[in-house]
C-alpha cells in the first residue's frame, strides 16, 4: 500500500511539473538517438564487417581487430599524440579561464565587464573552419607574417608545417578560441557567492586579493573539481576536445606530432581504407581509457576530500 500511495504521489509530481518534463523531452531523444542507439555498433570491434551479410550477420573474429591495430606504428603515435596534447590542454589551457574569470570579477565597472566578456567569447563562436582558414592567411608560406618578414629582408617561418611548432599553435588558438567561453562558468559560480562574505570581509580590513584569495577562490574549487574530473574523462576524446581544430589545422608535414586517434581513425578508413572493425575497436579502445580515467580521477578528487561528480 505504502509503495502504491508512493506511486501516485510521485506521478502527481509530474503532472504538476509536467511542462517542466517537457523541457527534458527533446535533450532525452538527443542522448537516445545520438549516443545510445550508436552503441549498438560497438560489436563492429569484434567482428569483421561484411556489407552484404550486415552487422549481425558479418562472422565474428574475437580480439583479432584489437590485436591488428595494436600491431601498427601508426596507432601508437596516434595514442601518444592523443596523450601528449590532452595533458598540455589540461596544463596550458585549463586554468586560464578560471583565470580570467577571478580578473573579470574584480572589474567594478559593468560596462567595462560585459566588453571583456564579448571580446573574450566572441571567438568561441566562430568555426574552426573559419579559424584555420585565418591562421593559413596569417601564417602560411604566403600570408602576412611571412610577406612582412620577406619585406623587412628576414627568412620566412613555416609554422604550419613544423613539427615542432605545430602543437604550441594548437594550444594557442585553442586558448584564444575557448578561453572566453570557459570562464562563463565560473563567473556564474561567483556570482551565487553571499554579497555578505565579502562585506564582512572588507569591514574586518581585507583588501580585493585577499577576498579572492580566501572568499572567491574556495567557493569556486568545487566547480573547479568537477570540470577537471570531466576534463580528465574527456582525455582520449579527439585529444582533449580538438578534432575540428586539428583535422582543419594539421597536414601530412606534421602528421607525428598531431596525428590524434580520431584524426588516424578519419583518416585511415576514408583514405587508406582501414576496415570498419578495426576503426569501431580503437573507438571502443579510447572509450574504455577515457572510462577508467574519469573513475580514477573522481576517487582521487574524493581522496583530497572534494566533492566528485558522484
Amino acid at each position: 500500500m505504502n509503495t502504491q500511495a508512493a506511486q501516485k504521489a510521485l506521478w502527481r509530481r509530474m503532472a504538476e511539473y509536467k511542462y517542466f518534463y517537457l523541457l527534458v523531452i527533446p535533450l532525452l531523444v538527443y542522448y537516445i538517438v545520438f549516443e545510445y542507439v550508436p552503441l549498438y555498433g560497438l560489436i563492429l570491434a569484434f567482428k569483421e564487417f561484411n556489407f552484404a551479410k550486415g552487422i549481425w550477420g558479418s562472422d565474428w573474429v574475437g580480439l583479432a581487430n584489437f590485436k591488428e591495430i595494436f600491431m601498427l606504428d601508426d596507432f601508437w603515435i596516434a595514442f601518444r599524440n592523443t596523450i601528449i596534447i590532452a595533458v598540455g590542454r589540461l596544463i596550458f589551457e585549463f586554468p586560464v579561464p578560471i583565470v580570467v574569470a577571478l580578473l573579470l570579477n574584480e572589474v567594478r565597472k559593468a560596462g567595462l565587464k560585459k566588453f571583456y566578456q564579448v571580446v573574450y567569447t566572441f571567438p568561441h563562436f566562430l568555426s574552426w573552419i573559419i579559424i584555420s582558414g585565418i591562421l593559413v592567411n596569417f601564417l602560411g608560406n604566403f600570408g602576412v607574417l611571412n610577406q612582412l618578414l620577406e619585406l623587412f629582408g628576414m627568412d620566412k617561418v613555416s609554422l604550419l608545417v613544423d613539427p615542432e611548432s605545430f602543437r604550441g599553435l594548437i594550444f594557442s588558438s585553442s586558448l584564444w578560441k575557448d578561453m572566453g567561453w570557459g570562464t562563463i562558468i565560473y563567473l556564474a559560480a561567483i556570482a551565487g557567492i553571499n554579497p555578505s562574505l565579502y562585506e564582512a570581509a572588507s569591514i574586518d580590513g581585507a583588501s580585493r586579493f585577499q577576498q579572492m584569495l580566501h572568499i572567491t577562490w574556495p567557493s569556486l574549487k568545487s566547480t573547479v573539481m568537477i570540470l577537471f574530473i570531466l576534463n580528465i574523462g574527456g582525455m582520449m576524446s579527439s585529444g582533449g576536445g580538438g578534432f575540428d581544430q586539428i583535422f582543419n589545422l594539421y597536414n601530412p608535414a606534421v602528421y607525428e606530432k598531431a596525428d590524434i586517434l580520431d584524426t588516424y581513425v578519419y583518416r585511415r578508413t576514408f583514405s587508406v581504407g582501414l576496415s570498419y572493425g578495426t576503426s569501431t575497436a580503437v573507438g571502443l579502445f579510447k572509450s574504455v581509457i577515457n572510462f577508467m580515467l574519469l573513475v580514477g580521477a573522481n576517487r582521487m578528487a574524493k581522496r583530497l576530500g572534494q566533492e566528485g561528480i558522484y
